[in-house]
């Protein structure tokens, strides 16, 4: 039975649980969504909250930090961006997050997801635009067309991961056009393990300031996409909030992105511009875990250099393969023990 009751003008609140299994917390209604209470969320998941300047709320368990801030979507989980579905709510000192962003972003991130019961050993790279797409195109003293470089990343990618020992497939080798639903359809049909797809951005203002990787993953049923532009014609639109094939494996293409955007700013010293949700039509349709990296922005003045740079982009496709490794030692299985 749950014990209902007023907490501002606006707003009810209920009992309602958290995870199963856990306390039942009290959640309140904003719109139609749920929210709890981020000091009962830290109680009831072993947090500890502290004040830290120019913050609102700051959860920390043993080395893992989570940073929230009022009215804003934007979270800081383990020193990673992340975008929430919706903003953090309530006033100085009682702050809640929604229950959506609970379970599918907070939760994926905290607890290590459960085995698969299988390896990864194939991976599908998607080397954006192509043909006559050309993709972002940045005039200088020489063009510079996004799909030259984003083809360039993907064979440096795929040579690194042969290396590592996976299997790679690729939706395009060469400079040709590939249909957006042909893409995540040719991981379905070869039977890929995640799926890829390898992009750069470019803004038409702040060219100076705007630098940085993001990386994508599928938008939560319920929610919109956390891209500025909503579903971008570039990868084909999807608008509204109607489950997916991709949902269906959310939480993990959540943590690969996760993994990627970490990797990509730890290792490449980048500026962290996030991750983010949209429903791509080269994400949407994927039935594995499937992401969209933007690698940086060729309109950047420094950026563009090191994207244009074959000595950038093997650094940027290790850092790639490392973040994979990451993600399988988190959800695969160990490798047998080797007698000798």
């Amino acid at each position: 039975m749950f014990n209902f009751f007023r907490l501002s003008a606006g707003v009810t609140v209920l009992a309602f649980g958290i995870f199963a299994g856990l306390p039942l917390l009290n959640a309140a209604t904003f719109n139609g969504q749920y929210y709890v209470p981020l000091a009962e969320f830290a109680r009831a998941n072993g947090f500890h909250i502290s004040a830290e300047t120019g913050h609102e709320d700051v959860l920390i368990k043993n080395n893992l930090r989570l940073v929230f801030d009022v009215n804003s979507a934007q979270a800081q989980i383990g020193g990673v961006n992340v975008r929430l579905s919706y903003p953090v709510a309530g006033d100085h000192g009682e702050l809640l997050v929604s229950q959506l962003d609970v379970e599918t972003a907070l939760r994926p991130l905290i607890y290590a997801p459960k085995s698969s019961g299988r390896r990864i050993t194939t991976i599908c790279l998607d080397p954006g635009h192509g043909g006559k797409d050309t993709g972002n195109r940045v005039v200088g003293f020489l063009p510079h067309n996004e799909k030259t470089y984003t083809l360039a990343l993907g064979l440096e990618l795929k040579r690194q991961l042969a290396l590592a020992g996976f299997h790679v497939i690729m939706t395009r080798t060469k400079d040709v056009f590939v249909e957006l639903p042909d893409r995540p359809a040719l991981a379905n049909r070869d039977g890929a393990d995640l799926f890829v797809s390898l992009h750069f951005n470019a803004t038409p203002v702040d060219k100076a300031e705007i630098e940085g990787p993001e990386t994508y993953c599928i938008t939560p049923v319920g929610a919109a996409s956390s891209n500025a532009h909503g579903e971008s014609a570039e990868f084909g639109s999807s608008i509204g909030a109607e489950p997916t094939l991709a949902n269906r494996c959310e939480n993990k293409s959540l943590l690969l992105a996760y993994q990627v955007e970490k990797s990509l700013v730890t290792n490449l010293h980048a500026n962290d511009r996030g991750v983010k949700r949209a429903r791509f039509a080269v994400l949407r349709d994927a039935t594995m875990p499937a992401i969209l990296i933007e690698g940086g922005f060729m309109t950047h003045p420094v950026e563009s250099k090191n994207i244009y740079s074959a000595t950038y982009r093997r650094e940027m496709a290790a850092a790639i393969v490392k973040a994979i490794l990451a993600y399988q030692k988190l959800t695969a299985p160990p490798l047998p023990h080797r007698a000798g």
